[in-house]
């Protein structure tokens, strides 16, 4: 074999390595018949994906990981957020417990400050609102003061910030976190070059208007395309209009570079009579055409901005039976309790 041919295949094998590099999976365990956590992340690994994204901090499975690849996201609990932001010693020994145990083994790489905490709208959720930055704040300085400067520190929204998505690029956050809430957080993003951590399920704008939006256009399916009379830009799929509002509502608040990170999307596997298009082969049909999209190279991005990767986490490793909802909530599992697949689906995109 040449010289040529020998460096040929070496880039060949060097990018389906990287294949796989940003797409992760969201291991909940709210469920009563779920396997071990050593079985869960052994099944994770199998899976070939990258990265995994938990709802805590548990001990038990960050010991585990120090013994893998994957790459974890870590979090901090909804309750504790408000105490973490007035108490910096709060955030120092959040820090010493849930961090410095297990890193630099496990290779910790996000660190995030509660979950959809912009979507609690009661005076305590109100209170959480006001509290995220600055506890945000206290965490990063934490990680600062134990010399830790790899580990990005975000807060997953769900698209519920949003005051307008369509089109794209009427993009605007709600005028009630806007000045208060966003504008600082995006300002900390962008110093700490951090991450928008955001979770969007194309489903649920599609489920809410089915006649209106079409399934092929929520599924990847590139049958039709939409142009958006002010920016110019054409859309293909559902995701991507998602994707643009938030870079259009960023931009307008003077922060046009912040790259994002799907914290949670999928599609639900089964659910209710009246929840239409939940099923498995609708599930398997957004995952593998999400997974083929994420992982292309070079990085596809968004019409908004071509070419930058995303890096994706998936929802999630299994059904979670004791999620409170309609079926569809336990209902976004790629694998069932024993660890076989709901359906088929290639992690890695080789197949």
């Amino acid at each position: 074999m040449s010289h040529l041919a020998i460096f040929l295949v070496y880039l060949l094998s060097l990018s389906r390595a990287k294949a796989s590099t940003n797409i992760g999976v969201n291991y909940g365990q709210l469920g009563n018949n779920l396997p071990s956590p050593h079985r869960s992340i052994e099944l994770l690994t199998t899976m070939k994906v990258s990265r995994v994204k938990l709802y805590d901090a548990n001990p038990e499975i960050l010991k585990i990981l120090s013994t893998t690849n994957l790459k974890a996201s870590i979090m901090v609990p909804n309750h504790e957020i408000s105490s973490i932001a007035a108490n910096q010693t709060m955030a120092d020994e959040w820090v010493k417990n849930n961090v410095l145990p297990y890193y630099p083994k496990t290779m910790i790489r996000y660190l995030l400050v509660g979950n959809e905490v912009l979507s609690y709208n009661s005076e305590q959720g109100h209170k959480m609102w006001h509290d995220l930055v600055p506890a945000m704040q206290s965490i990063e300085r934490s990680l600062k003061a134990q010399n830790i400067r790899d580990i990005k520190i975000g807060t997953p929204l769900a698209m519920d910030v949003m005051q307008s998505t369509f089109p794209p690029s009427s993009g605007t956050f709600r005028s009630d976190i806007r000045d208060t809430v966003m504008a600082p957080m995006l300002n900390f993003l962008d110093r700490t070059k951090s991450f928008f951590f955001i979770d969007a399920y194309p489903y649920f704008p599609w489920s809410q208007n089915p006649y209106n939006i079409s399934l092929d256009f929520a599924l990847f399916r590139g049958n039709s395309s939409i142009r958006d009379p002010a920016s110019g830009l054409v859309y293909t799929n559902l995701l991507d209009q998602m994707l643009d509002s938030l870079i259009f509502a960023m931009s307008k608040l003077g922060y046009p570079n912040i790259n994002l990170v799907i914290s949670e999307t999928g599609w639900p596997n089964s659910g209710d009579r009246e929840e239409p298009g939940a099923n498995t082969f609708n599930a398997a049909t957004y995952n593998q055409n999400l997974i083929h999209r994420m992982t292309t190279k070079p990085p596809i991005g968004t019409p908004a901005r071509p070419g930058i990767a995303i890096p994706t986490f998936i929802f999630s490793l299994f059904d979670e039976n004791q999620k409170p909802g309609p079926g569809t909530e336990r209902h976004w599992g790629l694998l069932h309790p024993d660890g076989t697949p709901i359906y088929d689906i290639d992690l890695s995109s080789q197949t």
